[in-house]
C-alpha cells in the first residue's frame, strides 16, 4: 500500500511535491456516502483512488515520471557501472541544475510500514536511507551519506540485525548504485522485500499480462470485461481465448547455400500461443483477433482492464499517465469504481478529462491539481485544501472558472487566431 511520495528537483518539479494517499477528516454526508473509497490498515485510512488535473506541461507526467525513475533505480541500479550518467534532467533554472534531486516513498508492504528515501545528482547517489515501524515508533533500518567520509564504515550506518554481513553488500554498492537493490540480489532477506514491492506491487504504465494468469483473469472476469466494452459502444458480444500451436519462423524452399537448395525438411519450431477472439453483434459467425484485428482502443481497453483486474484482486498500486485518453466518461468512471469497490488496491491517474471531477463519486481529498508556477516549476495541491469549497458546488464548473487555477488561460478569439495565422 502507498502512504506517501515526495519528489524535488526532478525535471518540472523544483521545490519538493507530494502526493499524499494519507485520508483527511472530512465529516461530511457526502464523504460517508463515499466510504468505500477509503479503506484502513495498521490504522492508517488510505485512498483508494487519486487523480491528477491540469493544463498540458504543467507538470502532471513529472510526477509519475519520477515514480518510475525511482523504481527502475531500485530495481536495475545493481547493473550500474561506474560513470554512468542517470538519465533525468533536474530543474534547469534558479541554480537547481547543479543541486540534488530527492525522492521519498512511504509504504507498507507485508504489513510492516516502511519510509524509503535517496538523493542524487546526475552522476553519482549523495544519500538513502530506509526506516521502518516496527510499532508506533519510526526506527532505522541503515543510512548512507556519501559526503560523510571516504570509507564504507564512514558512509553507511546499519542497524543490529536488519542484513546480514551488510559491510559486504556495502563494499560492493557503487556511487550509482542503491544499496537496496546491491542488497537484493545479493540475497538479503529485508532488501529482497523492498526490492519485490518496487518490483510486484508498484506498478506504472500499462505493463503487458501474459500467459496463464492472463487468462485466468480473463476467465474469471469475462463479463465485467464485456460490460465495459459495451460502455466504450462496442458492438463485442463474446470473447473467447484459444491456445494455438504456432510457428515462431519458417524456412522457405528456395534459399540456398552456394547456389545449392537446402534441405526442405527442416523442423520448425513451435510454441503455445494465447489468443484472444472477440465476436461481434453485426457478424457473429466471424471471428476477429483481438490483438490483430480489432481497433487500438478496443485493445487499450481490454488491456487495461486485465491490468486493472491485477491490480484491484491482489492489492496492487497503479500509476498511469492519461489513462482516459480515448476512453468515454462512462468508461473511464466505472474503471474508478472498479477500484473504489477494491479492498486496498489503489490507482493514480493524470486527466484532462474534467466530466471526472465528481464530488459525488470522488472525495475532495482524491482530487489534486498541478498547476505551473510563475517561474515554471510545478505545484500541487488537492481541492481538499479549498476550504471555501462545498459539496453541494459542481467542482468542474468551478475548475472550468479558474477557481483552483489549475487551468489554462487560452485567448481564442478569432482576432487572436487570425493573427496567429498570419491572416491579419
Amino acid at each position: 500500500m502507498l502512504l506517501e511520495m515526495r519528489f524535488s528537483n526532478f525535471f518540472s518539479i523544483k521545490d519538493e511535491v507530494c502526493i499524499d494517499f494519507k485520508a483527511g477528516t472530512i465529516n461530511t454526508a457526502g464523504a460517508k456516502d463515499l466510504v468505500d473509497n477509503v479503506f484502513v490498515v495498521n490504522d492508517e485510512t488510505l485512498l483508494k483512488v487519486q487523480g491528477l488535473f491540469g493544463p498540458n506541461a504543467s507538470g502532471k507526467s513529472s510526477i509519475l515520471k519520477a515514480a518510475l525513475f525511482c523504481r527502475q533505480l531500485v530495481i536495475d541500479s545493481f547493473q550500474n557501472n561506474e560513470g554512468v550518467t542517470f538519465t533525468f534532467i533536474p530543474f534547469k533554472f534558479d541554480g537547481y541544475f547543479e543541486k540534488p534531486s530527492t525522492f521519498f516513498i512511504d509504504f507498507i508492504t507485508d504489513g510492516i510500514e516502511y519510509e524509503y528515501s535517496f538523493s542524487l545528482t546526475r552522476n553519482e547517489i549523495l544519500t538513502e536511507e530506509l526506516y521502518y515501524y516496527p510499532g508506533k515508533r519510526k526506527a532505522k533500518v541503515f543510512t548512507r551519506d556519501e559526503r560523510a567520509g571516504k570509507t564504507k564504515n564512514e558512509i553507511y550506518s546499519f542497524a543490529e540485525g536488519q542484513f546480514t554481513k551488510p559491510l559486504d553488500v556495502a563494499q560492493s554498492t557503487g556511487k550509482t548504485t542503491l544499496f537496496i537493490s546491491r542488497a537484493s540480489q545479493m540475497d538479503r532477506e529485508l532488501a529482497k522485500k523492498i526490492y519485490n514491492f518496487f518490483r510486484t506491487e508498484l506498478l506504472i504504465g500499462l505493463p503487458q499480462l501474459t500467459g496463464n494468469y492472463a487468462v485466468e483473469l480473463f476467465n474469471q472476469n469475462k463479463e465485467l470485461i464485456l460490460k465495459a466494452l459495451k460502455l466504450a459502444d462496442s458492438d463485442i458480444t463474446d470473447i473467447n481465448v484459444k491456445i494455438e500451436r504456432t510457428p515462431l519462423f519458417s524456412i522457405n524452399s528456395h534459399i540456398t547455400r552456394n547456389g545449392i537448395p537446402l534441405p526442405t525438411n527442416t523442423v520448425t519450431p513451435v510454441a503455445d500461443v494465447i489468443n484472444f477472439y472477440t465476436t461481434h453483434k453485426r457478424n457473429p459467425d466471424v471471428p476477429f483477433h483481438l490483438e490483430g484485428e480489432e481497433s487500438a482502443g478496443t485493445i487499450q481497453i481490454f488491456n487495461l482492464l486485465l491490468i486493472l483486474l491485477d491490480v484491484c484482486k491482489n492489492g496492487k498500486i497503479l500509476l498511469l499517465d492519461e489513462f482516459d485518453a480515448s476512453l468515454h466518461t462512462e468508461l473511464a468512471q466505472f474503471i474508478l469504481d472498479m477500484v473504489n469497490a477494491s479492498k486496498s488496491a489503489q490507482f493514480l491517474f493524470t486527466s484532462h478529462n474534467t466530466n471526472l471531477l465528481n464530488v459525488k463519486k470522488l472525495r475532495r481529498d482524491q482530487i489534486l491539481f498541478t498547476n505551473k508556477k510563475e517561474d515554471g516549476s510545478t505545484e500541487v495541491y488537492s481541492l481538499f485544501d479549498f476550504k471555501d469549497f462545498r459539496e453541494n458546488m459542481d467542482a468542474e464548473k468551478c475548475y472550468l472558472q479558474g477557481r483552483f487555477d489549475a487551468v489554462p488561460y487560452i485567448n481564442s478569439s478569432i482576432a487572436t487566431i487570425k493573427t496567429i495565422l498570419g491572416e491579419e
